[in-house]
Order: structure tokens, then C-alpha cells, then sequence
């Protein structure tokens, strides 16, 4: 089924959609290959593409004085304020429930906007392009990682949010940290779907992620950990204590 069918699913898509197709190839979205290529991302493209700016983005906070253990400190809290950025994105937004074709000609400025409008028009299209598609195809190895270009144009306001909040000279290590969780996301996520871990923590998270596509798909939304899952009480149950009941 083509990108642009998906659409006509109506109320069925959220039933479809949730039925994975386990193939290493996913359909084509595009009939333009310019379009088709951004959406398509190899997994190394995002720590060669974005770990630099990372490095400069530190770099920039050290030059304007702060200390080691500064530094540190406050890239640290930007990887922690991503897990919570990873686990809202992935619940409330790749998840919002759909059932229309596409959503009202409107201008869309910012996230929250866009999460206020999927809520309101209930676009199937947008939820296949931006999410939908990995649930349908989740070993699609050329759409597990975010678009690059997608990626820049959403750290202008990320960027400009934390220099609303922060100094400076610590917008760029907070930003930098950020970005910094963000590539280890991406590249955990694609490692899940990919890698062949035997034992301990990643062993967990692939069984726990995969979990989340193949048998329990409202909850578990974490990547790289089931932190927010616990805090916010959507960590799926074990197959044990469901039986149970």
C-alpha cells in the first residue's frame, strides 16, 4: 500500500498500522527520488553528521570560561532532559491516535502547534510519514534513524528554547548535551531493531523495545532506557503476571 492510500484506512489504520510487516525493506514513499532520498538515512550518517557540532557546541561554553566539571554537569543534564524529550515525542506524538486522511490547510509553527492540530485533524498521512511507517516496517533499516534534514530544522527552535532559559555561555553545552543524547538514541535504536546483543543491559532493551512493536505497542515508549516508563506508568507488563490475571 502507497503513502498516499494509507490515508483512505479511515478508523481501520490504527489497526493496520499495528500489524508490522518484519521485511528489511520498507515501500517507497515519494515518486520524486530528491524527496525519496531525505527520507532515507543510513545509521552512521547521524553520529559523522552531528557529533561535530556536539564537539563545537561544548567547545564554544569551555572558550567562555566554564570549568571540566561544568561542562560536564551541564551535558549530562541535556542528555537527561532528552530522555524526556525521547519518551514525549515517541507517547504523545508518534503515537496520537488517527483516523482522517490528512489534516486542515494550516500554518504550522512549532511542535506544540503541530500536536494541538494532530489532535484536532487526526491526519493518517502525517502519522504514516513521520512514525506509522516504522510500526508498519520496523526493520526498515533505511528509515530507523531520523532524517538529517529533519533534524536541523527542529534544532533552530530547540536551540532558541534553551537560550531562552539558560546564559550564554551555557546555551551551547546544554544544547550540545542534548543533541548528544539525541545521537545516542539514534544509534541504540537502530542497534535494537539491528544488533545481536547476548546478555545485559542491551540485551533488555532490544527485548524491551521490541516488545513495544510486536506485542505491546501503547506502552513502553522509552529507547534508551524504561526510566520515563516507570515514572509515568506506561511500562508494559510481563508476559508472566498478565497470564496471571
Amino acid at each position: 500500500m502507497s503513502v498516499l492510500q494509507v490515508g483512505h484506512l479511515g478508523e481501520a489504520y490504527e489497526e493496520w498500522v499495528h500489524q508490522p510487516i518484519p521485511t528489511r525493506e520498507g515501500p517507497r514513499f515519494f515518486e520524486s527520488d530528491f524527496w525519496e532520498f531525505l527520507t532515507r538515512t543510513v545509521w552512521w550518517a547521524i553520529p559523522v553528521i552531528w557529533l561535530p557540532v556536539v564537539f563545537y557546541c561544548i567547545s564554544m561554553s569551555v572558550r567562555m570560561g566554564h570549568t571540566f566539571l561544568e561542562i560536564a554537569e551541564m551535558v549530562v543534564f541535556g542528555i537527561f532532559v532528552w530522555t524526556l524529550m525521547e519518551y514525549t515525542l515517541h507517547r504523545f506524538l508518534f503515537h496520537i491516535k488517527t483516523k482522517s486522511y490528512w489534516f486542515h490547510a494550516c500554518s504550522v509553527c512549532a511542535l506544540a502547534n503541530a500536536l494541538t492540530l494532530l489532535r484536532t485533524c487526526r491526519g493518517n498521512t502525517f502519522h504514516y510519514l513521520i512514525h506509522g511507517c516504522h510500526h508498519k516496517h520496523p526493520m526498515d533499516g533505511l528509515r530507523l534513524v531520523f532524517p538529517p534534514a529533519a533534524t536541523a530544522v527542529l534544532c533552530i527552535p530547540l536551540w532558541n528554547f534553551i537560550k531562552l532559559l539558560a546564559t550564554p555561555s551555557t546555551t551551547p553545552a546544554l544544547f550540545g548535551g542534548g543533541l548528544l543524547g539525541y545521537v545516542m538514541y539514534d544509534c541504540t535504536h537502530y542497534y535494537l531493531h539491528h544488533g545481536q546483543p547476548s546478555s545485559g543491559v542491551p540485551k533488555h532493551l532490544k527485548k524491551y523495545h521490541l516488545n513495544h512493536h510486536f506485542r505491546i505497542q501503547d506502552k513502553g515508549f522509552g529507547i534508551t532506557s524504561s526510566l520515563w516508563d516507570r515514572v509515568f506508568g506506561t511500562l508494559p507488563q510481563r508476559k508472566s503476571a498478565s497470564k496471571k490475571k
